[in-house]
């Protein structure tokens, strides 16, 4: 890959150790190799299935066709990491793998990593004797958390850096800024670590809370068939945090709870989560394009972190102010389609898993932001409106919902390379200006976006329903029953 035109943002001087090569694996190596130096005879991608292997085959790269698993990541990825002095980098992009554990090892190997969501070890999301609380990212995030505490600074691990979670949490901070400046708030943008003066900030907004609003309007040349699911990201990602409880960050304005809503007893207690799965929980939002719409309240740990980091405390530590947050999330047609086929199966996954490559895609977009809602301009939509033709141009092997996410991979490692020695991050607390300066270029238009769209607009209309007319933000008229 010719680095004329781009950026080259610093040399890894260890060995890259990539675990995972499906779609967002294969998106990623071409801008690796587009944006550092680093010794190739050295680059190493862990795979089970052979499928992508082509690629790192015709570049000279390693292709190990294996399972990283909670018995043999150590012995696997220590020599591999280590080979060849230097600092190792590992880029953690399976579903399956313990995560923290894996963080864990390559801290105490002196080694970077990044990875795009909490991952457990294989088993936890289908656990039948497991509690619904015990499956949450709530309890994912705070198993990360604990190790953070434990195991404070040292080598720089990015945690759930892809674009959602990850880059949604620098779209927040560029929107809260954007916001306070159109609200006259005479308020300097905080310091990068300076969370309570971010929380302040998001307070004096007036912000209710945010929702994650996603349209994917990537259409196939064919229908989907029967019997196998669709999406244009990983599969077995997506159904994986579909059947997980639905989860979202609990704001200090709500004044109604769902009757099958839980509550945390430990940790940040900054969430709560339904007792029915995400990916069959229906939200009302609203993105620029399609105007209003239905999203799936699919837990994501950036409803909880971003609930979290906003949080204003009182000097005795009581929550003063907290917003909402959750994902709204309409994925392609075809992915509504399997998850409808699925749900109706109760909840039992196709014999098939695809994901839809650029070349089976005819057109459509990936419009991903943040809609920050409440305040005095009712709500702000912040984000990227990238389209299938432009991520065509810009990178080899992607749609434009993996370039959004392997962009986000990126921004991460060079964030981590520039901030080698940062402990364990998570993207709220990363510099947002310098990751969206970094992955910009792969996101198509970034824009803002002021509606006076509410979830009551056009409501109550043939039948009765169950709203709060006094606060059109509430949950209770955002949530479908």
């Amino acid at each position: 890959m010719a680095n004329e035109k781009w950026p080259v943002y610093g040399e890894i001087t260890g060995p890259i150790v990539m675990i995972g090569f499906g779609s967002i694996g294969r998106g990623s190596l071409p801008l690796i190799e587009r944006h550092f130096k680093f010794d190739k005879s050295r680059m190493v991608i862990i795979d089970p299935s052979e499928e992508n292997r082509k690629l790192a085959d015709e570049r000279g790269i390693t292709f190990l066709k294996e399972s990283v698993t909670k018995d043999n990541y150590k012995e696997l990825l220590t020599p591999l990491l280590t080979n060849g002095g230097g600092r190792g980098f590992c880029v953690n992009l399976s579903v399956d793998t313990g995560s923290v554990d894996i963080m864990r090892l390559t801290r105490k190997l002196g080694a970077l990593y990044v990875d795009t969501v909490v991952e457990p070890w294989l088993g936890f999301y289908f656990d039948t004797e497991a509690s619904n609380a015990s499956r949450t990212n709530y309890a994912l995030r705070e198993s990360l958390l604990a190790e953070k505490r434990k195991h404070p600074g040292g080598p720089t691990a990015v945690s759930t850096c892809g674009a959602n979670p990850g880059m949604v949490s620098w779209f927040v901070k560029q929107a809260l800024v954007d916001l306070a400046k159109e609200l006259g708030l005479d308020a300097e943008t905080p310091a990068q670590d300076d969370r309570e003066g971010w929380a302040r900030l998001m307070k004096k907004a007036g912000v209710k809370g945010v929702h994650i609003a996603e349209r994917d309007t990537q259409r196939t040349k064919k229908p989907k068939p029967m019997n196998v699911f669709w999406n244009t990201w990983s599969v077995e990602g997506f159904i994986s945090e579909g059947l997980q409880p639905a989860e979202l960050g609990w704001g200090t304005h709500e004044k109604w709870l769902p009757k099958n809503a839980k509550k945390h007893k430990k940790g940040s207690k900054a969430a709560i989560y339904l007792e029915q799965p995400g990916a069959n929980t229906r939200v009302r939002t609203w993105c620029p394009t399609p105007g209003p719409q239905y999203g799936f309240l699919v837990t994501h740990n950036e409803a909880i972190s971003i609930s979290d980091f906003f949080t204003v405390r009182d000097k005795h530590g009581e929550v003063t102010y907290r917003p909402t947050c959750h994902y709204a999330y309409h994925p392609s047609n075809d992915a509504v389609l399997s998850l409808h086929e699925m749900f109706g199966a109760a909840g039992k996954a196709q014999p098939v898993h695809h994901v839809l490559e650029e070349n089976e895609l005819v057109d459509g977009s990936d419009e991903l932001g943040v809609l920050l809602y409440g305040h005095k301009k009712n709500a702000y939509w912040y984000g990227s409106q990238l389209t299938l033709e432009e991520a065509r141009k810009l990178a080899p092997y992607q749609n434009a919902t993996g370039l959004q996410v392997s962009s986000a991979v990126l921004a991460g490692m060079v964030w981590a390379l520039e901030n080698p020695e940062a402990g364990i991050v998570e993207a709220d607390e990363m510099d947002f200006n310098r990751c969206l300066e970094v992955q910009k270029p792969y996101l198509g238009p970034v824009n803002g976006h002021y509606t006076d769209w509410t979830p009551l607009d056009g409501r109550p209309g043939l039948f009765p329903e169950d709203i709060d007319e006094k606060d059109p933000w509430q949950f209770r008229n955002i949530l479908v029953r």
